[in-house]
């Protein structure tokens, strides 16, 4: 528990240390550079010191990114009239879309600001949806953010069955015909508070048992590999893929 806190206030412990050990590298490294800038003539400003990177890799290529780039590639083919998207990344899955096409964006919390292609609307998808609202759109998103309903981790109100009621409004605004992109922690049940829910692949694929028809189906092991174009119908389902703690990716259609 202590851990958790001082993670979520930006302690780490065992960075702190590697910093330490990276400063006599930075100071002689400082020294080195603001000699030679003294001697070319740049003006030498706040110093910004970054210790930590030199030994990380060139970048992220983690589940969410996986993801993201999957269902974006997706939604491209398929060419939707409207698109809604529901609490996912702004700063991924959202912007990759915006690229090609306007996106409409509803979340409980209030918009991070404007940009180019997004839409945004501030919307409880616990509460019954507002008028209008119904059978809105050909074609709907909600990528790693069910499991998120009813914990209270954005400010929503606590209620364990936060993720149900939240997906039957899902369901409800995509027209017959349309497709619904949703993506979910998948492995043992269970909740880990108040970060999220992870479901079974046997409950993820029961919520598309009636009126919809699952077109595709993918996961993201716990090693984040990705496996697409899965035979969901087979044995592995009652073991979840082999994951503990993946992610299910579904585009499925609704038929009623």
């Amino acid at each position: 528990m202590i851990r958790a806190i001082f993670r979520n206030a930006g302690f780490r412990p065992l960075a702190l240390i590697r910093a330490l050990l990276q400063c006599p590298s930075y100071l002689l490294e400082r020294r080195t550079i603001k000699n030679l800038a003294q001697k070319s003539g740049w003006h030498w400003g706040k110093e910004l010191p970054i210790l930590l990177e030199k030994a990380e890799s060139a970048g992220n290529l983690g589940a969410y990114f996986l993801q993201d780039q999957l269902v974006a590639r997706w939604l491209y083919e398929d060419q939707p009239e409207r698109h809604i998207d529901v609490g996912s990344r702004i700063d991924g899955f959202v912007g990759s879309v915006s690229v090609f096409r306007e996106i409409e964006v509803l979340d409980i919390r209030e918009a991070p600001g404007t940009a180019r292609n997004i839409v945004f609307h501030q919307l409880n998808l616990m509460n019954e949806l507002p008028e209008g609202w119904c059978s809105s759109t050909d074609s709907l998103s909600c990528l790693h953010t069910i499991e998120h309903f009813g914990l209270g981790r954005y400010g929503d109100p606590l209620d364990i069955d936060g993720h149900i009621k939240g997906l039957q409004q899902l369901k409800k605004m995509v027209k017959p015909g349309g497709r619904f992109y949703l993506s979910t922690p998948m492995g043992p049940q269970r909740i880990e508070f108040n970060a999220h829910r992870i479901f079974s692949a046997e409950t993820i694929l029961n919520w598309f048992s009636e009126g919809w028809r699952i077109e595709r189906f993918a996961y993201i092991d716990d090693q984040d590999g990705i496996h697409e174009s899965v035979e969901w119908k087979a044995a592995t389902v009652n073991e979840n893929f082999g994951c503990r703690s993946g992610v299910a990716i579904i585009a499925a259609i609704r038929e009623s």
